[in-house]
């Protein structure tokens, strides 16, 4: 193979030492012949052998050298494509051009999803390569994601409008062809003889003026209803290829040429113009059905665009407008009134109401909102009205990105579809192969006649269905990903779906996923006698005016302990520290600014107040700072056996209190560890709080094994450790401080996004916090597999018993000829069952 040129647009470099660095990386890899890096122009051009090296280990090379390469990512809509053929095809053409480095063509969506390096190949290289190999390629050139569908949708239109045209014109001729044919072959109509005194050379007496009515109506059915798999076969033998319009084309043409050479010749014989014509036709009404149940494999991409409103009504220059939403820019005021679509993503600033986030979420039960709350694109306000900030807008907004991520997985490739694609390559010259056998087999073995021979060969092309097989996954995870949509579980590509069903134990991590994560204060206990005149001094001199005031006294060392813990979190983004500091600020206290404050990472925190040296964290913690703890540790047992979180506040080496805060427990945690029992699932707790209170919200919520006084970094080894054991690992956290487990376990399940979808470590989201989403997920994972078995079981099946039936296998035994009508029908069916099997999946109920 020859030598190839790639361009890399390389990140990070800053001086010509960089660039030395970078093209002595490229240089040490096998098959690299010359590197050059430009510093100015940010550019690696680099030619190597494609045969010793891949363009993935020339990025990779230059990755690990401490630098990034450019990348990007494009949805090419294909047209021309009929079966798993086809799609490999095009992904083989797609993966020869310099500068791609990744390919997934889905058959069913008819979209080719393509990785490239931009600075080596563009839109026009790859759309010319699309078009050599055969196909076409839909031009989309709008920014928005909605312009964009709607061309490719007008396009498709376009397309089953020509088919819907052709298959009227193949039904209109190929409907009467069929019924004459029967009817003189049965005897209901005689043939039209020419008599011996009109007979001439062309037209010899008692030649059948039928056959001439015969060739005129399937002449039209032949090469205008079958135009596309003519244009379709020859583009594929240009390519050194075959696939099912081959098949179709072959088949076909051998009936209606043969029946042709015979009425032209005069000689003797039936001919088989209805044959050929209902092939055709029959494929047609076969790819008609198919498309119109393609199309309702992406409803829900086509549902979620249609939530995205088209106005906004926004406040410039003290003026209320309605602009178009691709106007709304960041930070613009934008006023929702009742009933109306919230255009974008926002914060409130001004009025109140409920929201609708059902159609984002699935959570139907409207949420109250107020100021400060966060409001979600193309959701429904209630009854009241309200302004609110733009925060994101365009591709940001929550919509956007769900939409994004839906196309991602229904476009990525299922593991099982590498067998599948296999199969693909070899199947259509092998049904060729043995096609031909078959009617060398009859006619020199068989006996059984030119004619007979050539029937069976024919029955043997038409009956193969490489489009079944290729449609058996990617129908069934497209469907299967939408479903999850339309029920707030994003899921981020089609491997994970398949593994979701494989799941033996999940993990959960406590706060903000089994409880609320909304912890708040609920005790305070003072323990050091000898502090509390200080700590009542203190809480006068810390009490808002306002609150003295109104005549209330402070609330004496308690106070005092509550404004020592939260200026020392002030400014925490720790849910228990967040949960002291609105307690103080609830008890209307001053708080000091603290100083030199540290974090000790699963332990606590350490900072200077008001000039004392203030430590709050775990009984660990003091333990391990030698603090003197007197009776601290009876009060930490009691409040974590009540299933509270206790952090003991001491100063300059003493122990001053504890104060305890609770995290609500979810209303559905419990039902959903049940739902996930009831699946034969091992629940297991992950948690850095005590083992105590560990304990103690486990028993509230069912969860058998708990595993408590995890540091944040620890739990990963955690999830890794149980993997070890042979477990099929799930982690549901909230994506942030759970990332590294969820990028170690089997699938990592994020929580409660809100508007940021796109979790990068996890490979499904789930848009609400309810935790009954994840045995639905589960649920959903099942059945689509389910559904993609039986899909590829009958794909296989069907052409393992149909192509020896159509072969003749039983014409021995009982002299049953299968007939090549019979045989394109079936064909024509089997690619509707599958994608009809793949839709009963719309109707799966994850609820319960």
């Amino acid at each position: 193979m020859a030598e190839q040129k790639l361009t890399l647009s390389v990140t990070g470099m800053t001086c010509a030492s960089c660039a030395t660095r970078v093209t002595q990386a490229l240089n040490k890899q096998a098959g690299v012949t010359e590197a050059s890096v430009n510093v100015a122009s940010e550019q690696a051009a680099i030619v190597f052998d494609p045969t010793l090296v891949k363009p993935g280990a020339l990025i990779g090379a230059v990755e690990r050298a401490g630098y990034g390469v450019i990348a990007d990512q494009i949805e090419l809509p294909i047209t021309g494509m009929t079966c798993a053929s086809c799609s490999a095809r095009v992904a083989k053409a797609l993966n020869k051009t310099p500068g791609v480095l990744e390919v997934n063509v889905n058959l069913a969506s008819e979209q080719a999803t393509v990785t490239y390096l931009p600075a080596t190949t563009g839109w026009s290289e790859l759309k010319a390569t699309v078009e050599r190999a055969g196909y076409g390629v839909i031009e989309t050139t709008a920014a928005d994601t909605t312009a964009v569908e709607d061309v490719e949708t007008a396009a498709r239109a376009r397309e089953l409008a020509d088919k819907r045209r052709k298959l009227f014109v193949g039904l209109a001729l190929s409907l009467p062809l069929f019924i004459l044919s029967m009817a003189r072959d049965f005897g209901v109509i005689a043939p039209w003889l020419i008599d011996a005194r009109l007979a001439g050379s062309a037209y010899p007496a008692g030649a059948d003026l039928l056959n001439w009515l015969f060739l005129a109506l399937a002449t039209p059915v032949q090469f205008y209803s079958g135009r596309d798999y003519y244009i379709h076969t020859w583009k594929a033998l240009r390519n050194r290829a075959a696939n099912m319009d081959t098949l179709v084309v072959t088949g076909s043409s051998a009936a209606y040429f043969y029946s042709l050479a015979l009425l032209l010749s005069g000689r003797a014989g039936h001919v088989y113009f209805e044959t050929a014509a209902m092939i055709i036709t029959l494929i047609l009404v076969g790819k008609y059905l198919e498309a119109r149940a393609k199309s309702q494999t992406n409803a829900a991409i086509k549902t979620l665009i249609g939530l995205q409103p088209t106005t906004a009504r926004v406040l410039r220059s003290g003026d209320e407008r309605d602009v178009p939403i691709a106007e709304v820019r960041k930070g613009d005021i934008v006023i929702v009134r009742p009933g109306e679509k919230i255009p974008v993503d926002g914060v409130i600033v001004g009025g109140r109401s409920s929201v609708d986030e059902s159609m984002v979420t699935g959570e139907s039960i409207p949420v109250e909102k107020n100021e400060g709350d966060t409001v979600i694109g193309a959701t429904i306000n209630g009854s009241g009205s309200f302004q609110f900030r733009a925060v994101h807008v365009g591709k940001e907004t929550a919509l956007a990105q769900i939409i994004k991520l839906v196309q991602q997985a229904q476009g990525s490739r299922a593991p099982v579809q590498s067998l599948v694609d296999k199969v693909a390559e070899i199947f259509v010259p092998a049904v060729i192969v043995v096609a031909l056998l078959t009617f060398l087999g009859w006619f020199f073995i068989g006996g059984v006649g030119f004619t007979s021979a050539l029937v069976f060969a024919v029955a043997v092309l038409v009956i193969a269905c490489p489009c079944a097989l290729g449609l058996a996954t990617p129908t069934a995870i497209m469907v299967g990903t939408g479903v999850g949509a339309e029920h707030g579980i994003l899921i981020k590509n089609a491997e994970s779906l398949e593994r979701a069903g494989s799941i033996t134990t999940v993990v959960f991590d406590k706060t903000g996923t089994i409880t609320e994560g909304k912890p708040s204060v609920t005790d305070i206990v003072v323990e050091s006698r000898r502090a509390e005149p200080a700590l009542a001094a203190s809480a006068f001199a810390h009490a808002q005016p306002e609150a003295l005031a109104a005549g209330d006294q402070p609330s004496d060392a308690a106070d005092s302990l509550l404004h020592l813990a939260a200026s020392a979190e002030r400014g925490s983004e720790h849910p228990l520290g967040e949960a002291i500091v609105r307690a103080a600020r609830e008890r209307g206290l001053t708080l000091s600014q603290p100083h030199d404050f540290a974090a000790i990472a699963g332990h606590g925190i350490a900072a200077q107040v008001d000039g004392c040296a203030v430590l709050l964290g775990s009984l660990r913690l003091m333990r391990e700072r030698q603090v003197a703890l007197r009776d601290v540790e009876r009060d930490v047992e009691r409040l974590q056996g009540e299933g509270k979180t206790t952090m003991i506040v001491a100063a300059d080496g003493e122990a001053l209190g504890v104060i305890a805060v609770a995290d609500p427990i979810k209303p559905t945690s419990r039902e959903a560890v049940e739902m996930l029992h009831r699946q034969g699932i091992d629940v297991v707790m992950l948690t850095g709080d005590n083992r105590r209170t560990a304990a103690a919200i486990a028993r509230q919520v069912g969860v058998e094994q708990v595993h408590a006084d995890v540091l944040p970094q620890d739990k990963s080894a955690e999830v890794q450790r149980l993997q070890q054991a042979g477990r099929i690992v799930a982690m549901v956290g909230d994506g942030i401080n759970d990332a590294p487990a969820l990028a170690q376990a089997d699938v990592g399940i994020a929580i409660g996004a809100g508007t940021d979808v796109a979790m990068e470590t996890a490979a499904v989201t789930l848009m609400r916090g309810d935790l009954r989403s994840v045995p639905q997920t589960i649920m959903l994972s099942l059945r689509t597999l389910r559904t993609i078995k039986w899909n590829l079981f009958w794909a296989f099946i069907y052409n393992v018993i149909g192509i020896p039936i159509a072969a003749g296998v039983l014409y021995p035994l009982f002299g049953w000829q299968l007939s090549p009508i019979i045989a394109a029908a079936a064909m024509a069916l089997s690619s509707v069952f599958v994608v009809t099997n793949s839709l009963r999946l719309r109707g799966v109920r994850l609820a319960g």
